[in-house]
């Protein structure tokens, strides 16, 4: 039986970034949906396959701190990378939580979100072997 493939969800208001990074995953052999909001994202059918999420901190409606703490409390511990255009040290330290494996300022390098999501994906494993 074929195993299905790591899915990474790209949430991020930015299109271009958004196919950027979806393309990018798809590429390297990853599973990848992209959502241009934190609400379409939650209302994903496939939510529950989500083995990394690379969501953008500055979105318009909910931003990406309060989509990582809707999952908690609806008790989805996904691995997220968080992305920004704006790093600001104060909401690195606010988001840094057991769930989050990254913090990336814009415009970001291949190998650290690569790096980031190697992260996701050995805690997935981890949970998995518990």
């Amino acid at each position: 039986m074929p195993t299905k493939k790591p899915l990474i969800a790209i949430v991020d208001d930015d299109q271009s970034m958004r196919e950027a990074t979806k393309g990018l995953m798809r590429s390297l052999g990853f599973d990848a949906e992209a959502f241009s909001s934190a609400d379409d994202f939650l209302r994903f059918p496939h939510l529950h396959r989500t083995a990394c999420l690379v969501t953008d901190i500055h979105m318009s409606g909910m931003n990406g701190l309060d989509l990582h703490r809707s999952l908690v409390a609806l008790g989805k511990s996904i691995p997220t990378v968080l992305i920004t255009a704006y790093p600001n040290e104060n909401a690195h330290r606010r988001g840094l939580g057991p769930d989050i494996v990254g913090y990336l300022a814009k415009p970001f390098g291949e190998q650290d979100l690569l790096k980031c999501i190697g992260s996701a994906l050995a805690r997935g494993t981890d949970r998995q072997d518990r």
